[in-house]
């Protein structure tokens, strides 16, 4: 664990669903933590808890928009990251990634602070290669309804690395692939969170195209385990890096298997597949484990327990 050194840390898209997260364990690190958050997907209860934490700070901005602060540290988390979220406004989702991106590397530059961007294995498209090495190049459709995320986050690395060559930043990209748990909204689309609110109401459980396509699933702690481990490393070491679990899952598997851990009186619906929906996702994590000594930690099972336990509760307020 860090010990508080007074470090002051910006955290865009603080409110979110890992943004939340990681502000509180850059507080049990001895952080500085500011939290930046237009409030778009996130949300103010996810963040609540820390309000009256003396070194907790948040400000209401959208980054599409310059912001002006003294930070020593930058987590860039900041754009919906659900297909429901993202779809709502695509031109504002992929300027949330380019003009974000551009505003905090501009911030980084100016401050000289080491900057780390949430990436995306959406930048992997619906892969040939399979699992997906960072070396892949992907298989991205650039103008179809889930573009604007995709294209925009592949665009944000390329200021990264350019950034880095041009102005000698200190850089962290990270590939997150699927995480879920506690403080995932329960409207975002997603199958972990669909799927356990569907049970939990004992409503049809939807599936899209056959189930077989398959999803790798990663419990938030351990993601936020990669992030600060990454964020740690030395300036040389820029990533990409993929963080995600290498289980990989059929979409049907994970729906039966909610149905039993919730109990629920539920059945499951197919419908259509939407438009470029990937086949398989799987991360290859050789790097994370050479570079970081990182990876998952909590079994699938256990971690739906506590993200279904979350969702219970919060289901009946």
């Amino acid at each position: 664990m860090r010990q508080f050194s007074e470090r002051r840390v910006l955290v865009t898209g603080g409110s979110g669903f890992l943004g939340s997260h990681l502000c509180e364990r850059l507080l049990r690190d001895g952080c500085d933590v500011l939290c930046v958050d237009n409030f778009f997907s996130g949300s103010k209860e996810n963040i609540i808890h820390l309000m009256d934490n003396p070194h907790f700070e948040l400000i209401r901005h959208d980054v599409t928009f310059p912001l002006y602060v003294e930070v020593d540290e930058i987590f860039n988390l900041a754009c919906p990251a659900s297909p429901v979220h993202y779809q709502f406004d695509p031109v504002q989702t992929t300027k949330t990634s380019v003009h974000g991106a551009i505003n905090m590397l501009g911030l980084a530059k100016r401050v000289k602070a080491k900057i780390f961007q949430a990436s995306t294995s959406e930048v992997y498209g619906d892969p040939q290669v399979h699992p997906q090495p960072e070396s892949y190049w992907g298989h991205v459709n650039p103008i179809g309804p889930r573009s604007c995320y995709d294209e925009g986050k592949r665009c944000a690395e390329t200021l990264f690395f350019d950034y880095r060559r041009q102005h000698n930043l200190r850089i962290k990209v990270a590939r997150i692939f699927n995480t879920y748990g506690p403080r995932m909204h329960p409207n975002d689309g997603r199958v972990v969170s669909n799927f356990i609110v569907q049970a939990l109401r004992n409503q049809s459980i939807t599936v899209y195209g056959s189930g077989t396509q398959t999803r790798s699933f990663c419990y938030v702690d351990d993601l936020i385990e990669g992030i600060v481990r990454l964020m740690d490393t030395p300036d040389a070491f820029t990533g990409p890096v993929n963080l995600g679990n290498i289980g990989e899952y059929p979409v049907l598997y994970l729906a039966e298997k909610i149905i039993e851990l919730t109990g629920s009186r539920a059945s499951v619906v197919l419908k259509p597949l939407p438009a470029d929906d990937p086949q398989q996702r799987q991360p290859d994590i050789a790097l994370a484990r050479a570079q970081l000594g990182w990876e998952p930690r909590v079994a699938l099972e256990e971690g739906l327990r506590k993200t279904i336990d979350y969702f219970a509760r919060t289901l009946q307020r």
